[in-house]
């Protein structure tokens, strides 16, 4: 044992070799000046209070920003991750785009949070919004549709009829600005433009055009606010417009990064979809009657290309097109299911024949007009991607097939963003570059390495900053003991069963969450059932009986109500207050091991020596079930209970890692308390 003396020189010794952390920059100050309690912010907020993790994280941005690096950042529920990034970069004066994954946070970003930190910290910049295509009128396209008259159906007429009197006022174009429209309109890809039917400057009505617009607002903004799906777009087809945006900002921050990683997979991939053909088929009908009607048999290609696409869809179906069954959502089927049958191999060629046939149609007239130049293009690629998925895969590549209600897509991507994301950061646009991802989840462990690892961002600087609310007074965990287990025929019935105890205690105010489309339909089913027997007056709402926005407002509304759920009602839902007290998630969210994205990362985890179930599978239902956890506790005086029906999350040695990931909850340890906890609640309405 060393003497006290040489203790002592030693500790002087080793902190005089530790490094000192560097003095804070300019910008640094700036951020913690306007974060103080007599700063900016609290001028703007009256009830503004400092909050030491969004400090921390702005301080961490502000440094990334300075030094030109790039920045991980997991910020818990409630540290205030926008301001943490926006403060610094407005402050930083430097041009900056801002990627979010969904266009109400673009929205909320562009005609809230920007305009409002812009007058407070008195930074004048030009901000911009842009979006992709499918999000902007065209006017030749509206005019077009017009001549035709060509619609699936009387609904889509009138509404065609509605956006023709708000084009006659909209400065934007944004499809947004029409109230009530869903983006999943059939209206939408008629009257907007895509990259394969844009005409560009050929097109009569490109002075207007409300895309050009956006992108040219884009490039004289100096804050621009864009998605994930419109970055990836750029970045595989150079069609955004962001690749003429990117070399000049000198900050791309990422907001709700741990969408990027499948954002980009869509995008980065090769995809011959029916909905792609019987747009092009329906194009093809309306521009031969309008430019070249008597010339060709636009009739009969019309005919010909749907048919192919029809038959398309059936043999990438197989079985389930005969079965009977109705789906819901979208089914992903594993290539090999499908690769290699007749079927299959008959519907391409006859694909491949069918726009063959209409390109040569459409080659003898492609003067007499751009839009069929444009068609001549588009069939082009069309007939080259049913060659395509004739042929056998590229190496390293997955396949697999989408098959929805009413159409199919063929689908070949890379299994992961990393060599797309390494070529952004490290070639010539990414030197000299800020890199800023952030998300309220991004791993389990300390190195984020879920997000980190498939982004090809393992040497960027990593924060996780814990949410500030207090969690062990205010929510509770319960994993009940002894619940049949998923793989059991009863457990979505005692799922249901244990949902209406837990609802009745709060006279509704409760989310259940479920990992698969055909739970849903059963737990809401048998909570009707449960509340109808015993005469409750709680009203279940459901998934796809009406739009979210609209089941969310119900849910907001009328607090006696149970909102089931799947997919994308695990995150982005913010429902503060009283009105939801109580999130059930049915089972833990392991990833399903027959998807051929999901097989094919496991065997590459395998092929590297990893243990696929600690790496991928756990580590995904950690992230799942956080985003899941998410919607319960959305501001510090909120207070619930998260309900996990699956014993495994209780008797498996994997389940203290997926407790450990979720926020530091009190646990009960039967129903009786979990019960007893929520009559407390209930007394406080």
């Amino acid at each position: 044992m060393n003497p006290p003396d040489l203790d002592d020189w030693l500790d002087q010794l080793d902190q005089a070799t530790q490094p000192s952390p560097p003095p804070p920059d300019e910008l640094e100050q700036a951020v913690v000046a306007a974060f103080d309690a007599g700063g900016p912010l609290a001028r703007l907020d009256p009830g503004y209070k400092p909050r030491e993790p969004q400090l921390q994280m702005s301080r961490a941005v502000a440094r990334a920003l300075s030094q030109r690096q790039a920045l991980v950042v997991e910020a818990g529920t409630g540290v205030g991750k926008t301001f943490a990034y926006l403060v610094p970069t407005l402050l930083a004066g430097s041009r900056a785009l801002i990627s979010t994954a969904t266009k109400s946070l673009q929205d909320q970003l562009f005609l809230r949070d920007l305009p409002r930190l812009t007058q407070a910290l008195n930074t004048p910049v030009r901000l911009a919004l842009l979006k992709g295509r499918s999000s902007y009128l065209c006017l030749h396209r509206m005019k077009e549709a017009r001549v035709s008259g060509e619609f699936p159906d009387r609904r889509t007429a009138l509404t065609l009829a509605r956006v023709e009197r708000w084009a006659l006022g909209t400065a934007s174009g944004d499809f947004a600005e029409i109230d009530g429209l869903d983006e999943r309109s059939p209206i939408i890809p008629i009257v907007s433009s895509s990259r394969e039917n844009c005409l560009g400057q050929d097109c009569p009505d490109w002075k207007a055009c409300y895309v050009v617009k956006a992108r040219r607002e884009a490039m004289e903004a100096d804050i621009v606010v864009v998605n994930h799906h419109l970055f990836f777009a750029d970045v595989t087809l150079r069609d955004s417009g962001v690749a003429e945006l990117l070399p000049s900002v000198e900050i791309a921050i990422f907001d709700e990064a741990h969408q990027l990683a499948e954002a980009g997979v869509q995008f980065l991939g090769t995809v011959l979809g029916t909905a792609a053909l019987i747009d092009f088929a329906r194009d093809l009908l309306a521009q031969g009657l309008a430019h070249a009607r008597g010339v060709h048999d636009w009739q009969g290609l019309h005919a010909a290309v749907e048919k192919s696409a029809r038959e398309l869809r059936l043999a990438a179906a197989g079985p389930l097109a005969t079965a009977g069954r109705e789906l819901r959502g979208t089914l992903k089927l594993g290539w090999l299911e499908r690769a290699g049958s007749a079927a299959l191999a008959t519907a391409l060629l006859g694909v491949e024949q069918a726009v063959g046939t209409s390109l040569e149609a459409l080659t003898a007239v492609r003067d007499a007009s751009p839009d069929f130049a444009r068609l001549c293009e588009r069939a082009q690629e069309l007939r080259d991607l049913a060659r395509g998925f004739a042929a056998e895969p590229d190496a390293g590549d997955v396949r697999w097939i989408d098959i929805g209600p009413h159409s199919a897509r063929l689908v070949e991507s890379p299994l992961d963003i990393r060599e797309a994301m390494q070529q952004q950061l490290e070639g010539p646009q990414g030197a000299g570059k800020a890199w800023v991802f952030t998300s309220a989840t991004l791993g389990d462990d300390e190195g984020l390495s879920w997000f980190t690892e498939p982004a090809g961002l393992t040497g960027a600087e990593v924060l996780r900053v814990g949410s500030p609310f207090d969690y062990p007074a205010h929510a509770r965990l319960y994993v009940p003991r002894g619940f049949p287990k998923p793989s059991e025929p009863e457990h979505p019935a005692s799922v249901a069963l244990l949902a209406s105890r837990l609802a009745r205690a709060l006279g509704g105010r409760t989310f259940v969450l479920t990992t698969t489309l055909r739970n849903l339909q059963t737990v809401a089913d048998a909570l009707r059932e449960c509340f109808e027997a015993a005469g409750d007056a709680i009203t279940v709402l459901q998934q796809g009986a009406a739009p979210k926005r609209v089941l969310l407002q119900r849910f907001v509304d009328n607090p006696a109500a149970v909102l089931v759920g799947s997919a994308s009602f695990w995150e982005g839902i913010d429902v503060p207050g009283d009105a939801l007290q109580c999130v059930v998630i049915d089972k833990l969210p392991f990833p399903p091991p027959n998807d051929p994205l999901v097989q094919a990362r496991v065997k590459r985890l395998e092929a590297e020596g990893r243990n696929a179930f600690a790496d991928y599978f756990i580590a995904e239902a950690a992230i799942a079930l956080k985003q899941g956890a998410g919607r319960l506790i959305r501001t510090e005086t909120d207070r619930g209970l998260l309900v996990v029906c699956d014993p495994r999350m209780a008797g498996m040695n994997y389940g203290r890692r997926l407790r450990a990931a979720l926020p530091p909850m009190a646990p009960v340890a039967n129903e009786a308390e979990a019960l007893a906890w929520l009559t407390e609640l209930s007394a406080r309405h």
